[in-house]
């Protein structure tokens, strides 16, 4: 549907924090009809076996053998179990050109995307290689004048600055004419990204393990973990050629796994196991305080307790002010503060993204309530995609308002916003079981010359347009995700680990899950259980959540209804997880209720 109209509306940070259970709750779901299904995750019984045999914890085993966990080895979180650099493709041609640039004091030159994983990925590249003694700056495309990705205008300030390499970090797949103007003005290029390449890619040195040929077996990583890999194989390399012998200290890489883990996290990329060993190592670094000022003044300015850092801290408290500053102003401030070297200037900079990112959330509100205002209480019958658009949206916020709509309607959703010269930037966020990327592909060849440009994941894309070829776009995208889904698809869908005995919802077991990694392709866990209704008050000025007090073979337990402000009926059906809450220095067991319906 294309929008227009206008209003203003705020939402408390606790609402936005609470986004990362993706939490739609039951006078949301009735409001908008959406139908919604409960489903346990089958569990392979040789690997659970295989993992208590091993002495995996016995709930720690089911939750495990419910997620494509194939052996006891892939709870092996120590960097000596990540894959091996040699799998990646071009990584050690990439290191040996980098180790030419080191030796030979030539000045290489990063160009970062505007992201939480560019500048992290960024951030490790810059301190890598000047801990090898390379001569390295970085340049940052700003969102509103240079577009995105590694372009000819780049390549001419780049070559302008004297620089002899180029090297892309989270871009480049796609900078076909970027990369060819930067040769001619005599500068070569190294591509290190993970962004799905398409049938043409750059004429350089790629490393990206989703490039055709590339056997690595993470597809997952993000481009901070391509940019580590390619520094542990450039160190490799030095090491060959006794580089090291002459004084300069061999780095420790391990001091940037602070880094990798927040890119990782805030990139959204599927926690297979290689990607867990990369968290895992980077969050043990947090907690025991060896992280860089940057990341322990982000923990400040967010208020979390890097003592117990999650993945959750970094997916929505540092990552999105990291972000704020390249959807709003300047990625260089966030680069900024993820290398400073010192508490003081850390915390100034961390001020400023702070401020940004409060800035980004009120004008994401006040986007994200234009939209409701002008969407229908229902959605039409058959209607599988939403497509936004005002001449006042802001570019650099569209990706979070289309993924707040994706969850308020649970379709396919694209919010553009105005660019220049008679363009619309959009962006895009998708459900489960429809591949956003492809259904932009298959519109593209269709229709040649509706979409500018297009590129992305699963479940995230982005795409530029003629303005005036909205409603044309709107109906070409509809008919291809019609063909792409089915009824089911289009139906909300809890995936839970089934139900958790009432001795075993304890304190104990919510600090146990809390001290595994879990996110996006490795689900945290949630189970589904009937209640009786104890007694319920109201919390929060308006009243707007609810304490809930269930009781469950004879255990009784306190629940938070976010968000709910109806009455709760005697009996229930949940969906909820066990949670650790510390409020005013005491701990104790509360469920967070993902979702509800009378029993």
């Amino acid at each position: 549907m294309w929008l227009e109209g206008s209003s203003e509306k705020r939402f408390s940070d606790d609402f936005i924090l609470l986004q990362y259970s993706f939490q739609i709750y039951k006078t949301i779901l009735d409001f908008h009809t959406m139908s919604v299904k409960i489903q346990t995750r089958s569990i392979n019984p040789n690997v659970f076996n295989d993992l208590l045999t091993a002495g995996t914890d016995p709930l720690i085993a089911r939750l495990c053998a419910a997620r494509d966990v194939q052996s006891p080895a892939e709870l092996d979180d120590k960097l000596a179990a990540l894959l091996p650099y040699q799998t990646l493709t071009n990584c050690e041609a990439a290191a040996g050109r980098l180790a030419d640039a080191v030796e030979r004091q030539e000045k290489i030159l990063i160009v970062a995307d505007y992201d939480a994983d560019g500048a992290t990925a960024c951030s490790v590249g810059m301190s890598g290689l000047a801990a090898m003694g390379a001569k390295v700056d970085f340049l940052v495309p700003n969102r509103f004048e240079h577009g995105y990705g590694l372009t000819p205008e780049l390549a001419e300030i780049a070559a302008e600055q004297g620089v002899d390499l180029l090297v892309t970090v989270d871009n480049g797949i796609a900078s076909i004419a970027g990369v060819a103007r930067a040769q001619e003005l005599g500068l070569d290029v190294i591509v290190t990204d993970h962004h799905l390449p398409a049938e043409t890619v750059p004429d350089c040195i790629i490393v990206n393990p989703n490039q055709k040929g590339c056997g690595f077996q993470s597809k997952s990583l993000a481009g901070v973990g391509v940019i580590f890999y390619v520094l542990m194989a450039l160190r490799a390399e030095l090491r060959r050629r006794n580089y090291f012998s002459d004084g300069l200290k061999e780095p420790n890489l391990g001091d940037l796994l602070d880094l990798v883990a927040l890119g990782t996290v805030a990139d959204v990329v599927s926690l297979d196991h290689n990607n867990r060993i990369l968290v895992s190592q980077g969050l043990k670094r947090m907690r025991s305080g060896k992280m860089r000022p940057g990341i322990r003044a982000l923990f400040e300015v967010a208020r979390r307790d890097w003592r117990k850092a999650q993945p959750f801290d970094m997916g929505f408290a540092l990552g999105p002010r990291i972000n704020a500053a390249g959807r709003l102003d300047d990625m260089s401030v966030g680069i900024a503060c993820l290398l400073a070297r010192d508490d003081a200037e850390a915390q100034e900079l961390a001020a400023q993204l702070n401020n940004l990112n409060i800035e980004r959330r009120e004008i994401e509100q006040s986007m994200l309530q234009d939209a409701l205002n002008d969407f229908p209480e229902t959605l039409a019958p058959g209607q599988t995609t939403l497509v936004a658009y005002r001449d006042d949206f802001h570019q650099g916020v569209v990706g979070i308002v289309a993924s707040r709509l994706k969850d308020r309607f649970y379709r396919p959703t694209i919010v553009f916003a105005p660019a220049d010269n008679g363009e619309v930037r959009g962006s895009g966020r998708s459900i489960p079981n429809l591949h956003l990327r492809d259904a932009l592909d298959l519109v593209s060849k269709r229709h040649p010359d509706l979409i500018l440009k297009f590129g992305g994941h699963a479940m995230a894309a982005g795409l530029s347009i003629l303005e005036h070829n909205i409603p044309a776009f709107q109906t070409a995208f509809e008919e291809a995700v019609r063909e792409m889904v089915c009824e089911d698809d289009l139906s909300q869908t809890y995936i839970t680990d089934g139900s958790l005995p009432a001795r075993d919802i304890t304190l104990e077991q919510a600090q146990n899950l809390a001290r595994h990694v879990w996110g996006q392709g490795f689900a945290p866990p949630s189970f589904t259980d009937e209640f009786h209704v104890i007694r319920q008050q109201p919390l929060g000025a308006e009243g707007k959540h609810k304490k809930v007090w269930l009781q469950k073979d004879g255990y009784e337990f306190e629940a938070m209804f976010w968000r709910c402000s109806e009455d709760i009926p005697e009996y229930i059906r949940t969906v909820y997880r066990p949670v650790a809450n510390e409020w005013r220095n005491n701990l104790e067991l509360q469920l967070y209720i993902d979702y509800w319906e009378a029993a």
